[in-house]
């Protein structure tokens, strides 16, 4: 047979499964590993446990107290136990942006706004697991771990990395030239040179102690302190980690809430220069998106007079104020795309004449002929003096352009090179740039804001800009309104611009634009307040300018903000009789019907006082129907009345000085009140106007009401139109949350009845309306759902451990509060789907949890409300749980139990009997007993639980189960006829989910994790109020809720079970959820129970896992289970490291456990004992229970029968 060639050979390969059968046979001494995965076998007189099921496990609490530790304190103890310091709840104070706090001015504040307040300043309230990062679980190389390592390294810069530039090249050029002439000044000749150099050379630098004699340990020791000097701590953690998935056991720390910004964009306003200067101009400048036909940002006002200019207006605006010269602004932009558009519009005096005569001497006359025009331009400037003399308080269009801010973004390219400087010229589609050296270049920097829209419109990374603006529009008359503006704006874009064939006038308007610093200076907020850091108030300030985002952004509210937006639009009076032509629109927001009332919140614009009472639209010269585009921004004070309204006074403006003819005169009324029916009323308005001043007790009226004897325009039709904005944190605007947040503060208040829309809502109906409110909460806007959400959950949460009392009887609303949360929490989870961890937690949801959520009444070096608080009908209180979970209630649902158990064969006759059937069908071993010895404790009702309280009344629990806590009130009890309590919310969360079925258990088990989460915070927060997180651990909590959990772990795991194969995404994130709920549960609970919901888990996992043909999806979510119970911080401790391999008494003690009790010095228990430290035994994996779940997988996997099963 030809030899066949070595590459060609085969090569003989042993496939896995002899691998693990030599394995196997290698240790064929294990009767563990001998027997069948499914047979139980007796070897050596053991009776041993399959290691396809999990054994009982060791009762910790108990064996740690029977079995002392003999060792001292020191590292060894350390390992054994828990350190005393293991949970912490930390108050944190949140973070402020401003020197002063955002908080209304005002003393008296309705509920509805101290809650806001409330939610948006208290502290932070943190579970800190403190050893966490010991675990597998935590990740030390986070983002923002990265940036604090890097802080404070030099920056590396290696030459080729520079790009090689022209000018350098010509510098290095020049200066050979100047060394060649240098040289040639010198004498020739190689020994002149040297000396030469030799005498001109500087000296080089002393090396002291060079001829010392130096040992050599202390230059090797010199050495070493110069090898450490300025090295940093983790060298190889500053090398990026690699891209690799993130372990399933790995759950990030969320963000902590705080205010959003999109990209943000620095405009700087340099100057504004006409041909001809004889008159004040004001200049304003906003963002408009043209394909969401929407404006995105506020105005921003700035005033580049000169002080001449200025001068000629002194008689009609006050002393300015500090924030009102501002020249710069910042813009935030959460959506940005090419069709952004940064708006610039210029005002002028109001003057005799149309636009187009005031603008005529701008188009014609030029600086270059100054001297030969000297005389018109004095005629000009005369004319101007006597405007701004006669007319200075009123204004009147002047001028208008736009710059496309994504041509200017995408042509600056990045942020590497010099900045920038750009001329444009309206009148040409592309500017012409030309580079100019800069010596300040902006260096890089990240935002991180969220933002979204599209990924080519990046505001972050852009070079500076400066531009330059050439040409303006002319303003129409009778084209004024933003959907002009919108057809100008998408017109300019195309090559054949109409606006093209306009005739411009001629300005020179110099802005820069560049990405804002990460923390600007001098920087005002939309409310005027300073922003850390303001080390100077004389400076000119930067406004932030407010962004009206061009779609929805979901965020929750974290500061107080509440501002509303008046935008005129449109008046008609072509049927008004009479000579009303200039007409100006002036908006006061009053707090009464007397002209004394208006209310000094209207923000001033530009070079004048802060606030004012009021404000002018511009004036179109002779036009019956003006069109507007005014805006006008108040500050809105904390709490409104009926009686808070916007005052609209219109007026005729006489431009001609006329003898015995006042300047204004009024030729209308119409006013908007501002609450109606308790709601704050916005919209787009279409007002009737009055020829007469309105009545008295008008304010409490609407316009479009017909009052008696009044004249009104055109018949009473509607000829004003008006849009009115609230950007507001207390204001929901919302409909279903207003009605929500109503009734729920009427409880507080005991105010009935209560006015909620066209509805009046008495005692008697409250408890109908609360619940139809509450179940409504699932039709309300997902937009303002999110921005209350912290405060909303805060509601329903103090619903369900607080319910009402209305005219004496208890109204359980936690079934319908539970409900609710689940419903919000699910849309949350389908709407924000970006917003997901790869555990499908919501990153909102998860730091509402993490840093906002508290037990309610419970907070910290604040008074609660107290017992004050239970007069009238209406009071906070607990039912009995039996109410909330009738006996008949069939928690089985469509799950089958085994009618061969006499122990569930009945019907179950109380709360706690159906808790047990389901625990006693899932085959729950309860063998340890949980005994609160320490008994519940009693606190006075709203105040913080106190450990020195004594319990008032015995729990019984066969009948009525109730909370722990319970709270004296004589007077509920009189009303009532029973002692309320105060629910504990931990424990009515456990049994709400029991108790829930249909589409409400759906709901909560697609966000387990939350409710889960919710849970293991309300109980840290207990045992910390109540100063029992030193307590032993099986007093911690009461039997009942221990029940709870059991019951709730036991129907989720058979959910996991049964539904693996037809809802794996779900069934995924419902089986990590457990998971991290059970790891919770060791830092809290007693140990050994949580060690029995582990094995309740795996008990039902196996008795699944061999009855199907191919189980490895099933492996797979078992082994992602006990992989994060195993990252526990304390994985060793709870695994009894130091503990002997003796086996703990239990209900049904092996052979050879009685063996090694009664003979303890016999040489074969003794071999017994050696030969058990080396194989699973059921004492070993007692004992160390964790470590053997671990061992036993790895076993079950590598035994050659199980082939095929694990693949």
């Amino acid at each position: 047979m030809a030899e066949r060639r070595a590459f060609a050979q085969k090569i003989s390969r042993t496939v896995a499964a002899e691998v693990r059968k030599q394995i196997s046979g290698q240790y064929s001494g294990s009767p563990q590993l001998l027997k069948n995965l499914n047979i139980v076998g007796s070897i050596s007189h053991h009776t041993t446990v399959p290691l396809t099921e999990a054994v009982d496990p060791v009762d910790l609490e108990d064996y740690l107290i029977t079995h002392p530790l003999a060792v001292d304190s020191g590292l060894l103890r350390d390992l054994i136990e828990f350190p005393p310091d293991d949970i912490e709840v930390v108050y944190s104070p949140r973070d402020c942006r401003t020197l002063v706090s955002a908080v209304p001015e005002e003393s008296e504040m309705d509920p509805h706004v101290r809650d806001c307040i409330r939610s948006y300043t208290e502290d932070w309230a943190v579970v800190i697991r403190k050893y966490h990062k010991l675990g597998t679980g935590f990740n030390p190389n986070t983002l923002d771990k990265q940036k604090e390592r890097q802080k404070g390294l030099p920056k590396q810069v290696f030459e080729s990395d520079e790009a090689p530039d022209g000018n350098n090249y010509q510098d290095e050029q020049d200066d050979l030239k100047r060394r060649s002439m240098s040289i040639d000044d010198t004498p020739r000749g190689s020994w002149a040179c040297s000396i030469f150099d030799l005498k001109n050379s500087l000296p080089d630098a002393l090396l002291p102690n060079l001829l010392d004699r130096t040992p050599n340990e202390e230059i090797d020791r010199q050495n070493d302190d110069q090898r450490k000097a300025n090295r940093h701590k983790e060298l190889f953690a500053l090398h990026p980690s690699p891209d690799e998935e993130e372990p399933i056991e790995r759950l990030s720390v969320p963000e902590v809430p705080k205010e959003h910004f999109g990209q943000r964009l620095l405009v700087k306003c340099l100057s504004l220069k006409f041909e001809i200067e004889i008159e004040p101009i004001f200049a304003s400048l906003a963002l408009y998106d043209v394909k969401e036909k929407k404006k995105i940002s506020e105005n921003f006002y700035f005033d580049l007079n000169s002080e001449q200019m200025k001068g000629l207006l002194r008689p009609h605006v006050p002393p300015a104020a500090i924030t009102t010269l501002a020249r710069s602004a910042i813009f935030s932009i959460t959506y940005p795309s090419q069709d952004v558009f940064l708006v610039i519009k210029l005002e002028k005096v109001l003057q005799q004449g149309d636009i187009g005569e005031c603008a005529e001497p701008y188009m014609i006359f030029k600086e270059a002929d100054a001297t030969k025009n000297k005389e018109k331009l004095e005629k000009l400037k005369s004319q101007a003096d006597q405007f701004c003399q006669r007319l200075g308080k009123y204004r009147m269009p002047f001028a208008w352009t736009a710059i496309h801010l994504m041509n200017i973004v995408s042509s600056a390219g990045s942020l590497e090179r010099d900045s920038t400087e750009v001329e444009i010229s309206t009148g040409e589609r592309k500017g012409s740039w030309s580079e100019r050296r800069n010596s300040s270049l902006v260096g890089r920097r990240s935002l991180e804001r969220t933002t979204s829209g599209d990924d080519s419109c990046n505001l972050t990374s852009f070079r500076p800009a400066t531009l330059t603006v050439t040409n303006f529009f002319k303003q129409e008359g009778d084209r004024l309104s933003d959907e002009d503006l919108y057809k100008f704006l998408a017109d300019m874009r195309r090559p054949s611009s109409v606006l093209r064939r306009l005739r411009p006038i001629t300005a020179q308007l110099k802005i820069d634009i560049s990405p804002a610093p990460e923390n600007p200076h001098y920087c005002l907020t939309p409310e005027l307040l300073q922003v850390k850091l303001y080390p100077d108030s004389r400076v000119r300030p930067t406004r932030e300018i407010l962004e009206f985002p061009a779609r929805d952004v979901y965020v929750p509210n974290t500061t107080y903000r509440n501002l509303l937006y008046i935008y005129p639009q449109s008046l008609n009076f072509a049927n008004r009789q009479g000579s009303a032509r200039n007409i100006t629109v002036k908006v006061q927001f009053m707090y009464g019907e007397d002209p004394s009332n208006a209310m000094p919140v209207i923000f001033g614009k530009s070079s004048c006082s802060e606030f004012s009472k009021e404000a002018y639209t511009a004036v179109v010269y002779h036009n019956r129907s003006p069109d507007f585009h005014e805006e006008i921004k108040v500050k809105l004070p904390a709490t409104l009345t009926d009686h808070h309204h916007l005052l609209f006074t219109f007026y005729h403006v006489s431009c001609q000085q006329k003898q015995n003819t006042p300047l204004e005169t009024p030729v209308g009324y119409t006013w908007i009140p501002m609450l109606q029916n308790g709601r704050l009323k916005t919209g787009q308005f279409c007002l009737p106007v009055s020829l007469e001043k309105p009545p008295q007790a008008y304010s409490v009226l609407s316009p479009e009401v017909p009052l008696p004897g009044m004249k009104w325009v055109d018949n009473h039709k509607g000829v004003f139109n008006v849009e009115v904005v609230a950007v507001s944190s207390i204001h929901t605007q919302d409909p279903y949350l207003d009605k929500f947040f109503a009734l729920v503060n009427a409880l507080d208040e005991h105010m009935f009845p209560v006015r909620i829309g066209d509805m009046r809502i008495m005692e008697n109906n409250l408890e109908n309306e609360l619940k139809s409110s509450i179940a409504a909460l699932n039709s309300s806007q997902l937009e303002p759902v999110v921005r209350f959400l912290y405060l909303l959950l805060d509601k329903l949460i103090l619903l369900v451990v607080r319910p009402p009392v209305i005219a004496g009887q208890i109204v359980n609303l936690g079934q319908a509060s539970f409900e609710a949360m689940a419903s919000i929490i699910n849309r949350l989870h389908k709407n924000l789907e970006g917003n997901h961890d790869q555990h499908g937690r919501n990153s909102l949801l998860a730091s509402y949890i993490y840093y906002v959520f508290r037990l309610p009444n419970t907070y910290p070096n604040s008074p609660s409300p107290g017992p004050g608080g239970l007069g009238g009908s209406v009071h906070y209180a607990t039912m009995a749980r039996s109410a909330v979970r009738p006996a008949s209630l069939n928690l089985n649902r469509s799950r089958s139990l085994s009618n061969s158990n006499p122990d569930i064969s009945g019907t179950p006759t109380s709360p706690d009997d159906e808790v047990r059937s389901i625990i006693g069908s899932k085959g729950l071993d309860r063998s340890n007993s949980w005994v609160n010895t320490g008994g519940p404790k009693a606190a006075p009702w709203g105040s913080n639980p106190s450990p020195s309280a004594e319990s008032t009344q015995a729990m019984d629990r066969s009948c009525n189960r109730m909370s722990s806590h319970t709270e004296t009130s004589s007077f509920l009890q009189t009303l009532t006829g029973r002692l309320p309590t105060k629910k504990l919310f931990h424990e009515e969360l456990a049994l709400q989910w029991v108790v829930c079925s249909g589409s409400v258990r759906e709901s909560a088990l697609q966000q387990a994790w939350f409710f889960f989460e919710l849970m293991v915070k309300s109980m840290v927060h207990h045992l910390y109020f109540n100063d029992k997180l030193d307590a032993p651990r099986k007093s911690r909590f009461p039997e009942r809720f221990m029940d709870d959990i059991a019951a709730l772990v036991s129907t989720i795991a058979s959910d996991i079970v049964s539904r693996f194969q037809k809802d794996t995404e779900m069934v995924e994130r419902l089986n990590t959820s457990l998971a991290f709920f059970l790891n919770d549960l060791l830092s809290v609970m007693d140990r050994g129970f949580v060690f029995s919901l582990i094995k309740t888990c795996y008990k039902q996992v196996s008795s699944k896992l061999y009855s199907l043909p191919t189980p490895s999806v099933l492996v797979s979510l078992r082994l992602d289970f006990l992989r994060i119970i195993c990252s526990h911080e304390h994985y060793v401790t709870l695994n009894l490291p130091c503990s002997l391999l003796t086996p703990p008494a239990s209900p049904s003690p092996s052979v050879s456990s009685a063996t090694s009790q009664s003979s303890g010095f016999s040489t074969t228990v003794q071999d017994q004992k050696i030969a058990n430290m080396f194989e699973l035994s059921v004492p070993f994996r007692q004992q160390h229970y964790l470590a053997g779940l671990v061992l036993t997988e790895l076993a079950v996997i590598l035994d050659p029968d199980a082939e095929g099963i694990f693949t």
